[in-house]
């Protein structure tokens, strides 16, 4: 695998980078050796963040975690980064229907599904048109971290969410 590593408001020294390489490192059993991975690691107040993005052949794999120091971050993240992998292998591989950037011995072994994804409650709710701003006093009224609705304006469904760093997002269909 290739490694890009970055850094935003901290130095990567050869030390920190031999660190995130060699921990990386352990996904190369799932990947040929031609995929890049990109790390960003960043310092935001007291949180180490590590930021890992696998692009794949119509789809990305990405993992986000933040700890105390930058080497718990990178734990983390390979981790979440494995969970991922093993959960929507089959996924990914019928939706290419081939190996692609898997290593055949990855893509043809069995591992069972410990996290199962499940509908556990669903919900019907009115939908009336408002703007963006609208919608995210009424997501933070009701005390989500996303909400669904109608834009006034072009009658689409879109999405307001609350992102990590405090500020809003906004999904809307092209």
């Amino acid at each position: 695998m290739r490694y890009t590593i970055s850094g935003k408001n901290i130095e990567i020294t050869n030390a920190l980078r031999e660190v995130a390489t060699n921990k990386l490192s352990k996904l190369e059993k799932y990947f040929s050796e031609d995929t890049e991975v990109q790390v960003t690691l960043s310092v935001l107040k007291k949180n180490h963040i590590i930021e890992v993005t696998l692009p794949l052949k119509g789809t990305i794999i990405r993992a986000e975690e933040e700890a105390e120091n930058m080497y718990a971050a990178i734990d983390l993240v390979i981790d979440v980064l494995e969970r991922q992998l093993l959960r929507h292998k089959k996924k990914l591989i019928n939706r290419h229907r081939h190996h692609g950037t898997f290593r055949t011995a990855f893509a043809q072994a069995d591992y069972e599904d410990d996290e199962g994804m499940a509908i556990v409650r669903s919900k019907k709710f009115p939908i009336k048109p408002m703007d963006a701003e609208e919608a995210c006093m009424e997501m933070e009224l009701l005390g989500h971290s996303f909400f669904v609705f109608r834009d006034r304006d072009t009658e689409e469904l879109a999405v307001v969410y609350k992102r990590k760093d405090g500020q809003f997002g906004l999904i809307s269909p092209e």
